[in-house]
């Protein structure tokens, strides 16, 4: 089932995520569900506050990425087969070089801006089946990672913003929590009148 995807100025994206554990109530379903609206929606990640729930999950899929024609072979292989789901994560390491790239958010439609992020993180989760996983991630899957990893801390993209971009965007935001905004995919918007 397609789920609304909750738009910018929900309290729920401000939400630090809870832990869930293997008795999490439909949990199966629930990954289901946000598979499915994530592909629908066209994105490369989904966390669980972008659908209104305030727990540590969130999923993954690169493959979107794969097609990139300036990229290695090798790593559009790795970006084409690069998909997981992340429960109770927690980032242990963000290192390398800051690089920017043009990020954009299903909760946040129609905005995208250069974000700067580490080239490198370390992180440990539990996958879809409970089983502990440490990885270490480069390039354009830990940005991905860091991106959906700051949804289940509450974070947002445009947080990562100059105070001068953000203030240029601030009526645009403003408009996306009152459902003024053209999208392809079912939202929830906190301020629709």
């Amino acid at each position: 089932m397609i789920l609304p995807i909750v738009a910018y100025g929900d309290p729920v994206l401000r939400k630090v995520g809870k832990d869930i554990d293997k008795e999490y109530p439909e949990l199966s379903k629930l990954l289901e569900n946000m598979w499915e609206t994530m592909y629908k929606a066209e994105g490369v990640g989904l966390a669980a506050p972008q659908i209104g729930k305030d727990i540590r999950l969130f999923i993954v899929d690169t493959a979107p990425f794969s097609q990139d024609e300036d990229l290695e072979e090798d790593e559009r292989t790795f970006l084409a087969n690069y998909k997981k789901v992340f429960i109770n994560a927690t980032i242990l390491k963000e290192e390398g070089q800051e690089w920017a790239f043009n990020e954009g958010c299903l909760s946040i439609p129609n905005i995208r801006e250069d974000v700067s992020r580490n080239e490198e993180v370390t992180i440990e989760y539990l996958d879809e089946n409970f089983e502990e996983q440490t990885e270490v991630l480069n390039g354009l899957i830990a940005r991905v990672v860091q991106h959906e990893y700051d949804h289940i801390e509450g974070i947002l993209f445009t947080d990562k913003l100059s105070s001068l971009k953000k203030r240029l965007l601030k009526k645009k935001l403003e408009n996306i929590s009152k459902g003024i905004v053209d999208v392809d995919y079912k939202m929830k918007f906190p301020n629709l009148k």
